[in-house]
């Protein structure tokens, strides 16, 4: 396997070369050296390349931070300056936001990646679903997997060899059993996984990544994002769904995360109050909330404007989507299918008398998605993909101890020639501060003191000085340092005229 190195004319990062693996949907993984300031889209296109995806925008990258809490690599950070974790970095390859409508996706490689994702999502427990719902999945994913039932090849326990749920009892594996030997007999790996998605869409939890949290009761609550909008689940029932055109502002502060939109019924505003376990498990909820809100809300990338976690004046966190929205993605895969429509794997439908549905994955062309099954289902590919792959590993890191003691001297060398521009440059650095510190406060003085000690009735002023936070800010900071002040200025003056 090729390893990717990401450069940089940045003469800082020529010895700050780190190795990052990517655990992808099947559990594989790839790796690859990047530099300091490789920003995190980077990464998502090297993963894309390898596997020739297309519709890279459903994808992002997920780690994990040392006190367990996750994020989205964002693409247009570094990621040196994103990860907290010790260096090599592990990643992982994820759906991001799920297709509002699975069944017309015309990427077969899109597809299989998503039905890998539907079944993290079962195994792990996230796509809720009853016993008959449950059971029908697994008889799909058995059918992808093995194919038809043979009484000569599968014994009479072959699903004990399945984790397919957390909870997996024997009577929902004889069920399973029974669908895959009678249901689905004839089905190729294709269309049972079409099958799967299909079934999987129409359930509640599908697309839900759930975020615990408390509820203004104290009762234990999970809140998602969907396509649809913003749900919350109390155990196995969802309790919430506000469509994203309901929702007017995502917010949070410390802990506590604020969903305000407006109930249509009464046309009346609501404001529904969450509570996390930590500030960083609140600002994540908040930041996927922001994207999904984008991703499936807005009809164009140029609508989407940076928000803010508080109101003005006051210090908060602002964040923006960077990427195309689903009404985008759709767009270019209609114009993809129209520039090429031989590339879709799912044509216009066929007589039923001649062959049915499975004429349309009967194609002799070897698909990604295809090749990708055939080396997932033969053992022996498998075991020397991961020598390779160990291989590989082994070759960077010796690659990489050899060129940083390499350029350890050169090193040296640079910071000796360039350290009068260094002290230069931080030189300039500083008075660039100072300039704009000055520049900050002289706009932000005149307009504090125009907000809290002028008459002025302007509606804007106004507003403001409404506020609960600018009303804290003013009787509990600002009178008491003003009486300081002025108490102050009075000693002087009795002091100046007693002399």
């Amino acid at each position: 396997m090729k390893m990717l190195r990401f450069r940089s004319p940045s003469l800082r990062s020529l010895d700050q070369e780190i190795l990052c693996t990517i655990r992808l949907l099947d559990d594989s993984e790839i790796s690859c050296s990047i530099q300091r300031d490789t920003r995190g889209q980077f990464l998502l296109d090297h993963v894309c390349n390898h596997y020739n995806l297309l519709e890279k925008d459903y994808f992002g990258i997920r780690y994990v931070d040392p006190e367990k809490q996750r994020h989205w690599l964002e693409p247009n950070k570094p990621i040196v300056r994103q990860m907290k974790s010790q260096q090599p970095y592990t990643m992982c390859f994820r759906v991001k936001f799920y297709p509002h409508e699975p069944m017309k996706i015309k990427e077969e490689l899109t597809r299989y990646l998503l039905y890998l994702q539907l079944k993290r999502d079962i195994y792990h427990g996230r796509l809720l679903c009853p016993f008959a719902e449950a059971a029908y999945l697994g008889a799909c994913i058995i059918q992808a997997e093995l194919g038809d039932y043979d009484p000569e090849e599968h014994p009479s326990d072959y699903i004990r060899d399945f984790k397919l749920f957390p909870k997996q009892s024997l009577k929902l594996e004889r069920k399973i059993m029974e669908i895959h030997k009678n249901e689905l007999r004839g089905q190729c790996a294709e269309l049972a996984e079409l099958n799967m998605l299909q079934r999987a869409h129409s359930l509640e939890t599908y697309g839900v990544d759930p975020h615990p949290c408390k509820d203004f009761t104290g009762s234990t609550a999970f809140l998602g994002f969907t396509a649809t909008g913003f749900v919350v689940f109390q155990g196995n029932k969802r309790i919430h769904l506000l469509k994203w055109a309901d929702v007017s502002k995502l917010k949070f502060e410390g802990k506590t995360f604020y969903v305000i939109g407006i109930q249509k019924e009464v046309s009346e505003k609501l404001v529904l109050t969450f509570h996390t376990s930590t500030p960083a498990a609140c600002k994540h909820l908040w930041k996927c909330g922001v994207e999904n809100q984008a991703f499936y809300k807005c009809a164009k990338s140029s609508q989407i404007k940076t928000v803010s976690s508080s109101n003005i004046f006051f210090k908060g966190s602002r964040f923006r989507y960077s990427g195309r929205v689903a009404k985008e993605v759709i767009e270019a895969r209609h114009l993809r299918n129209y520039l090429n429509p031989c590339a879709s794997m799912l044509p216009t439908p066929v007589d039923d008398s001649q062959g049915g549905v499975d004429l349309l994955f009967s194609s002799p062309v070897q698909s990604p998605a295809r090749l990708l099954r055939e080396l997932h289902a033969d053992p022996d590919i498998q075991a020397q993909l991961e020598a390779e792959r160990e291989r590989d590993r082994a070759y960077e890191r010796t690659r990489l101890a050899a060129r940083s003691r390499m350029s350890g001297v050169l090193t040296s060398s640079l910071r000796l020639l360039s350290s009068n521009d260094r002290v230069n440059a931080c030189v300039l650095s500083v008075a660039r501060f100072v300039a704009v510190v000055m520049g900050v406060l002289l706009v932000t003085v005149p307009t504090l003191l125009l907000l809290l000690e002028s008459d002025i009735d302007v509606s804007f002023l106004h507003e403001i000085r409404q506020t609960p936070e600018f009303e804290q800010f003013h009787y509990e900071y600002y009178c008491p340092l003003r009486r300081w002040i002025l108490c102050k200025i009075s000693m002087a003056m009795e002091n100046l005229w007693s002399d």
